[in-house]
């Protein structure tokens, strides 16, 4: 049984402002706001996330990170030196704890061309403080953060571009300071953690298989490449997308491109018990990247006006055990 996790608090960026939306119940449809934020005067977002309580916003822009309360004051703000006038391709990321008490930052300082390479640091929530600061050997464009729902350790998904990606894992107990991991891969991205913790899942950088693997360690549980879903691997690939539809359930993404040079995409439904497929997906999206499975059996698409759509189906049939060999 996986044990009770706080809401899950979604932002999305309308109109210069953030808008959180708490998703804890079984209510679908057009997610209608719990609370907006307002950024300060200039401040261009590229990332948010907000405490599950909604007092407070933390966001990161091309140049440093800012916590502000739900009223708009000022916590604290930290900025990243020097200062870049670099405007594309590098997006500083962000994440709170489990426990809500330290903010991780990714921060890709290469390619914004500041003094060496990238950083990932973590702040107090509270005070802003630094306690702890990773120096990377990584020139990143940007990453995904994912926080496990039971031990609280950070995973952060790095993307080089055209020289592939790397996982990272960060651990921090209470009044200690954080543990820094590096799996032993550059050609692998993580797409998501399972609703339990207990694996995670990732693409081949060069899209030519799903695999999933045990946390903490990484061990490989199984891989599924481009033939396996009857597809012809000269010609179709796994896309950088999908996730955990459920603890037992994971959506796949493979695509390709029609003689007639339409790219087409389609949602693969697999069994992480014993690695086998169950059918296909059809969802209504304008691209494969739109869906986004949250783990407990509805999923994420884009709605009017940028703010998310929320959907479900009826519970899976549980699969048949993996017969013994």
């Amino acid at each position: 049984m996986i044990p009770a996790t706080p809401p899950k608090v979604i932002t999305r960026h309308v109109d210069g402002r953030i808008y959180a939306y708490v998703v804890d119940s079984g209510a679908c449809g057009r997610l209608e706001p719990t609370a907006v934020f307002q950024p300060r005067s200039g401040d261009e977002v590229v990332e948010s996330v907000v405490r599950h309580d909604l007092a407070r916003v933390v966001y990161t822009t091309l140049n440093g990170v800012v916590c502000l309360t739900r009223g708009g004051d000022l916590m604290w703000a930290s900025d990243f030196e020097p200062h870049s006038d670099v405007r594309h391709g590098h997006r500083p990321g962000c994440a709170l704890s489990l426990d809500g008490r330290t903010v991780w930052i990714y921060r890709p300082d290469a390619m914004a061309r500041r003094r060496g390479g990238d950083q990932w640091v973590v702040h107090d929530a509270d005070s802003g403080v630094v306690l702890a600061r990773r120096e990377l050997e990584t020139v990143g464009h940007g990453a995904g953060h994912h926080v496990h729902p039971l031990d609280g350790s950070v995973y952060l998904d790095i993307g080089e571009g055209q020289d592939g990606s790397v996982i990272l894992r960060g651990t921090a107990g209470v009044d200690s300071e954080p543990e820094f991991v590096t799996y032993p891969w550059s050609d692998r991205c993580l797409i998501d953690l399972a609703p339990s913790g207990h694996q995670f899942m990732t693409v081949d950088h060069e899209q030519a298989d799903v695999a999933f693997h045990d946390h903490p360690n990484g061990d490989v549980l199984f891989t599924l490449p481009v033939d396996a879903f009857g597809y012809d691997p000269e010609e179709s690939f796994v896309e950088w997308s999908g996730g955990y539809l459920t603890e037992d359930t994971a959506v796949v993404t493979l695509g390709g491109e029609s003689q007639d040079g339409e790219e087409w995409f389609r949602y693969h439904l697999v069994d992480v018990r014993t690695g086998t497929l169950s059918g296909e997906f059809t969802v209504e999206v304008s691209n494969p990247y739109e869906l986004v499975p949250l783990g407990d059996g509805s999923w994420l698409t884009d709605g009017p006006g940028g703010h998310p759509v929320r959907w479900s189906r009826a519970p899976q049939p549980s699969a048949p055990p993996h017969p013994a060999g």
